[in-house]
């Protein structure tokens, strides 16, 4: 590798790591000196194109670099500004590991390692746009995007993050407005901030800070999320599901050992460990040499293998034995001497696997990082000693430690990992650690004394290391503050395997929003997303709002609900909500936020809604449509920044059983304790709420069937067929009195109270005959209406657009009689309630929901990315 002054590549958008690209690499062709890269001119058997402009090679000739596979025109060589695979990760100023998730196919996606196409299952980040084979992922550039501050070389100024190739081929570059993507290679610049694009050769001359571009109002800026996150995985730090882990650690052992063993008959191949730590995973890579390969060509190919761009002569290769291959000629000894024992290779008493080691050295060249500076210091050294030295793993080296050591016991570990190893000089002061670790799942309504003593007993927590800083009652969970990673990884881990009163418990490691950092112009998107719901689309939006938006500000509901997202917000003046999911998902975040919306600074968050459920009735009064078809995320986001406010009624069902559950036990029957839900579109009681307990439990038995809106209301049709003949006359088993006056019911089979003018999938079951008894109805007037049904041909016929429903009432305060248990349905969420009286009432302050303008439905995606 050359030892010239390199500019830095862009590691998470700081000023410290701007990606500007340059620097000395190995010879090339015509003088000119691309970063890196080892050019050789190769003849071409197939249409090729070149990476640099796009264009198809004409001719028979390109050139193409031995490590990264990246091809170029001869007369674009001298301009090529993307360093090689090999050199990439030493251009990181500041390195920041990728997050990987489940291993998938990628169509028309290109490699960043090895540059070629993704045919095979392959590794996606889940934080940024890069792609990786799974025999390359090893050798990804730690270069993700820095999406919060961790004590260690912070800032407050973002540069652009480029990451290249995997744009559209309509994509066009900012600058000279010509297209900068390809189907065909890995080409085109692309900032993972602000999204602006731009092609290899232009992206240089952009200004080099980063302003977010459209989104920059509703991302929250990584310099205002504050996180230590020594001893957690990217998974952890990201609230990612544990199970997305172990299918990648899973995959990718598999992966890597997976080779093409089949090579010409006269090469050989050979079985090559980097270091120690390679040799006690097993995770070998395979090359292929000539059979009179001489030594120094073996370690250049076995070098090369792991994208390690050094001079040869400083490596050698060892057997297993520990016995140095000292001969010029590994292969075969042409000229080897009579009382020397190392044959070739391919006898059988030479080992077939070897293992890269450096040669011992009398002094070293070490590159140390200043934290405060904007230039890189090289020293050459026999022994160092500073008062505070940093590497990236965040060890502290001793003030009496020798550095040469340090470096000598990472060489033998790994030769890749030593070229990867950083070196910063700091201030020698100590940090405060304080992690945050929400811990939900614990019995509710007790005292912060409890909770604590509950923690003592099953966590065997530490009270001088640990403290709980805020307690959600209702809910049952805490968060707790820990000043000691070690304890806070202990208990995360720990929680994970302990039950209270046959509960499991659940953990989520949460960041520190610094709210007084926040621009003032500045209203961060809440973002909570149901991967259950709509199939597979809820985790295929995670991914994307993920990128588009810090992820920090991204929350699955699978892991731990809607709690964590709020407290992480708790302090910020001003945010918005987005839910992505069904009816029931939507009620859900609303009754989270109706109960700790006494502990936000910012107690009414607009809410807006991407529908991903079946029915959906919300979302369409809410024009965000009948559910999520595949739409462009960012236009999602652009539309909700465009969206309107509205005022929505929320209404409290207080439901107190009279008479006892079924199934006391020893005789004794007590009647079940009042219960209180909230309602957001509508409550059925008898043959609505019948059907909606039919599919709620044939979802149950076979939960992986009901992953599509078709499906699902297929089977709603199934359940309603069967119910045709049955005959209930509800109206003979309830009461109902609407502000405080008796309504005497028709002969019916259903009662419906309506908050919203779209029922059933988008039916109007109040219907729009104009009618002198009642108001216009509205989602903010303060007023409930109530229909009655005959029956299940009544209902399609209702869905169908043919009639309309009974009208029996309109008020503000109702009391429902149950005289036998009735099923009741609440925004789509079943069950039988015993007898007694059902009391629905206004809720407190109205929810502020966000109204989609209709003439911006698809129009975001055409707009420009940066403004």
């Amino acid at each position: 590798m050359a030892d010239g002054a390199r500019s830095l590549r862009g590691g998470g958008g700081s000023p410290a790591s701007s990606p500007v690209l340059g620097g000395r690499g190995r010879a090339a062709a015509g003088g000119s000196s691309p970063p890196g890269h080892a050019f050789r001119r190769v003849t071409l058997t197939k249409p090729t194109f070149c990476h640099y402009c796009t264009d198809f090679i004409w001719g028979l000739a390109g050139y193409l670099c031995e490590v990264c596979n990246f091809m170029s025109h001869e007369k674009c060589l001298k301009n090529v500004k993307i360093p090689c695979s090999c050199i990439a990760p030493s251009l990181v100023r500041v390195p920041v590991a990728h997050c990987f998730g489940p291993p998938g196919h990628y169509k028309k996606k290109f490699c960043t390692v090895c540059r070629k196409s993704l045919e095979s299952p392959a590794f996606r980040c889940e934080v940024c746009e890069l792609h990786v084979h799974t025999d390359c992922i090893l050798f990804a550039c730690s270069d993700c995007r820095q999406c919060h501050q961790d004590g260690h070389l912070d800032h407050d100024t973002y540069h652009h993050h480029w990451r290249e190739g995997n744009l559209s081929s309509s994509a066009r570059c900012e600058f000279c407005k010509k297209t900068c993507g390809s189907s065909e290679v890995l080409s085109g610049m692309r900032c993972e901030w602000c999204g602006i694009l731009a092609h290899a050769a232009c992206y240089v001359i952009v200004t080099p800070e980063c302003t977010f571009g459209r989104l920059r109002n509703m991302i929250l800026p990584p310099n205002c999320v504050q996180l230590f996150s020594r001893n957690f995985s990217k998974l952890h730090c990201f609230r990612i599901s544990e199970n997305l882990q172990t299918e990648s650690g899973n995959f990718l052992n598999q992966g890597v050992l997976m080779k093409n063993n089949f090579f010409h008959s006269g090469k050989q191949t050979l079985k090559i460990f980097d270091g120690n730590d390679a040799v006690k995973r097993n995770q070998f890579r395979l090359i292929s040499v000539p059979r009179i390969a001489k030594n120094e060509e073996v370690v250049e190919a076995a070098l090369r293998a792991y994208y390690i761009n050094d001079d040869q002569q400083e490596y050698e290769l060892q057997t297993f034995t520990q016995q140095v291959l000292l001969s010029d000629d590994v292969i075969n000894r042409n000229d080897a001497a009579e009382d020397s024992n190392l044959g070739s290779v391919f006898r059988e008493s030479v080992p077939e696997a070897w293992i890269i080691r450096a040669k011992p050295k009398d002094e070293e060249v070490i590159r140390i990082y200043p934290a405060w500076l904007s230039f890189l210091a090289t020293f050459v050294l026999c022994t160092l000693v500073l008062f505070a030295l940093v590497i990236e793993a965040r060890m502290v080296l001793d003030n009496q430690e020798l550095i040469l050591n340090r470096l000598k016991d990472i060489r033998k570990t790994s030769i890749r990992q030593m070229n990867q190893t950083r070196f910063y000089i700091v201030e020698n002061s100590k940090s405060i650690v304080q992690v945050n670790l929400f811990v939900g799942g614990l019995p509710p309504q007790l005292s912060p004394e409890e909770y604590t003593n509950i923690l003592k007993e099953e966590l065997a927590i530490k009270t001088n290391v640990v403290s709980v800083s805020h307690v959600y009652q209702a809910q049952g969970a805490v968060v707790l503050q820990i000043s000691c990673f070690s304890e806070a990884e202990r208990i995360y881990m720990l929680v994970k395997d302990t039950v209270v009163n046959d509960k499991p418990l659940n953990a989520v490691v949460l960041p520190a929003v610094m709210a007084s950092k926040i621009p003032q112009n500045c209203c961060p998107l809440l973002v909570f997303v149901n991967p259950k719901s709509g199939g597979l689309k809820g985790r295929d939006l995670l991914y994307s709002f993920r990128k588009l938006l810090n992820p920090h500000q991204v929350f699955e509901l699978t892991n731990g609900g809607p709690l964590p997202g709020f407290h992480t917000f708790s302090k910020v003046p001003s945010f918005r909500v987005l839910v992505c999911g069904g009816d029931g998902t939507v009620g859900w975040v609303l009754g989270a936020l109706e109960e700790i919306r006494h502990k936000l600074v910012c107690s009414e968050p607009s809410v807006a809604i991407l529908p991903l459920g079946t029915g959906n009735d919300l979302g369409r009064v809410l024009r965000w449509g009948a559910g999520y078809s595949g739409e462009d995320p960012y236009s999602i986001l652009v539309s909700v920044d465009e969206a309107d406010d509205v005022l929505m009624d929320r209404w409290t069902i207080l439901l107190d059983a009279e008479e006892p559950a079924e199934g006391a036990e020893n005789g004794i029957a007590e009647p079940e304790p009042p219960k209180i839900v909230q309602m957001n579109n509508y409550c059925g009681l008898g043959i609505d709420a019948e059907l909606s307990l039919d599919f709620h439990h044939a979802r149950e038995e076979e939960p992986g069937k009901f992953n599509s809106r078709f499906h699902n209301k297929g089977v709603y049709v199934k359940v309603g067929l069967q119910k045709i003949s049955h005959t209930r006359n509800l109206h003979k088993d309830i009461k109902l009195q609407v502000d405080q006056h008796e309504v005497e019911l028709p002969s019916i089979e259903g009662l419906i109270f309506i908050n919203i003018p779209s029922w059933g999938s988008g039916a109007d079951l109040w219907g729009s005959e104009s009618d002198n008894r009642f108001e216009k109805p509205r989602i903010d007037d303060g007023l409930l209406e109530v229909v009655g049904v005959t029956g299940v041909v009544h209902m399609g016929q209702v869905q169908g657009g043919f009639r309309s429903g009974i009208r029996i009432a309109q008020g503000s305060y109702f009391r429902v009689t149950l005289l036998k248990p009735i099923p009741v349905q609440v925004d789509g969420e079943p069950w039988i309630q015993a007898p007694g009286q059902i009391i629905i009432s206004a809720a407190g302050p109205k929810v502020l929901g966000q109204r989609r303008k209709m003439n911006k439905r698809g129009a975001g995606s055409v707009k420009k990315r940066l403004e």
